[in-house]
């Protein structure tokens, strides 16, 4: 792992592409471990939006403008799911193929495999692997679901939602989700009509974040976004940045996620972003967001997992507290020092987060959780 992460560095297009079927397959933590140092230069982008809002094209086309800015590009494309391979449906030969003979552009089409929110669980740990490979920009291409593309903007520093005329009747049920992590609006296909319309919808719920309109198919205003996707990155490094932890989710046990779910939906109207299963763990997870901290379902998925065990001898509910704090190895390090029991070295898990466990014992009795903000 120590050679491959070193080809990786020095920008080995081969030994990126291994690295990345590494990742896809859940097995590349060793080679993570050495790559994240390195990690946190490059312009994250997220790009999502609904089917055939032109997302590809518009990705395209700021291919095309930081290639002539002499800028190397990587490209998460998070496509649908095979129901024969479970591989990704429509795959990278059909995207931006004109960037494929160009080693300045990495693409890597990417399978949901039916993770819902329309990001692959391997796709964080791909951008950092973009990112240390010394890629100027990751651009995270989304599935195009709609509502439930909220986890995007966890992963990206600047999401872009991409919309089209003739949406404007969805805007108001897309209110409560999508649109509020949009950091820039873009309206594509601005010379159809209904445009004028879209633009006044949206300026309701966008409020002072940019509101731009494209037409992607001919390159006009791609410019304006990448400017306003620079601009918000800039003021985002702006912001004070965070120093004390603060609270990501509350992991609770219970037998049956989906018997859980309907309590969740029923009585209180949330609706799971995210479900996946944890391999590692044997754990099947459901992620509730309730605003910016989360509500963690967790249901055994083999009975000599650690849920099950602690159901059989507690019971359903509260299994542990998770902290998100913004230097997870550093504070290992002073947990150690002052005697405090952790219970596993950094890892990768649910959503593609690094975390470790410390023991009830050192924290007043609270398994708790800390996880790389």
């Amino acid at each position: 792992m120590a050679e491959l992460a070193d080809e990786v560095l020095r920008g080995d297009l081969r030994a990126l592409a291994r690295a990345a079927t590494l990742i896809e397959n859940h097995s590349a933590e060793l080679l993570l471990r050495q790559l994240t140092p390195h990690a946190g230069h490059a312009l994250i982008l997220g790009v999502t939006g609904a089917p055939g809002a032109g997302k590809s094209t518009l990705c395209d086309q700021i291919i095309s403008l930081l290639r002539a800015e002499g800028k190397t590009v990587g490209v998460i494309a998070v496509d649908p799911s095979s129901t024969v391979t479970g591989g990704a449906i429509l795959g990278d030969r059909i995207r931006m193929q004109q960037h494929h003979a160009d080693p300045g552009v990495f693409i890597r089409s990417m399978a949901t495999r039916g993770i819902p929110g329309g990001i692959a669980r391997a796709t964080a740990d791909l951008a950092t692997l973009l990112d240390a490979a010394g890629r100027d920009v990751v651009i995270i291409e989304t599935v195009g679901v709609g509502q439930s593309e909220v986890e995007v903007a966890r992963l990206a520093q600047v999401t872009i939602l991409v919309t089209v005329p003739g949406s404007g009747d969805d805007v108001q049920a897309m209110k409560a989700g999508v649109l509020e992590i949009a950091d820039v609006f873009v309206i594509n296909k601005a010379d159809l009509p209904g445009a004028d319309k879209l633009e006044q919808e949206l300026h309701l719920i966008a409020g002072d974040r940019p509101l731009l309109r494209t037409v992607a198919s001919e390159g006009q205003g791609i410019a304006e976004v990448l400017q306003a996707a620079r601009v918000c990155k800039h003021e985002t490094h702006l912001r004070p940045q965070e120093t004390t932890p603060r609270i990501d989710h509350l992991g609770i046990a219970v037998r049956s996620l989906d018997q859980a779910l309907k309590f969740y939906e029923a009585q209180l109207g949330l609706q799971p972003a995210t479900r996946e299963t944890v391999a590692q763990e044997k754990v099947n997870v459901a992620m509730l967001p309730l605003g910016e901290p989360r509500i963690e379902l967790l249901e055994p998925s083999a009975p000599d997992s650690v849920i099950a065990k602690y159901i059989e001898k507690r019971g359903e509910g509260l299994h542990h507290v998770a902290l998100k704090v913004p230097d997870l190895l550093g504070s290992v390090e002073r947990l150690r020092s002052a005697g405090a029991r952790i219970l596993n070295e950094p890892r990768t898990g649910a959503g593609g987060q690094l975390y470790v466990f410390v023991h009830p014992a050192s924290t007043g009795g609270v398994l708790l959780e800390l996880i790389q903000a």
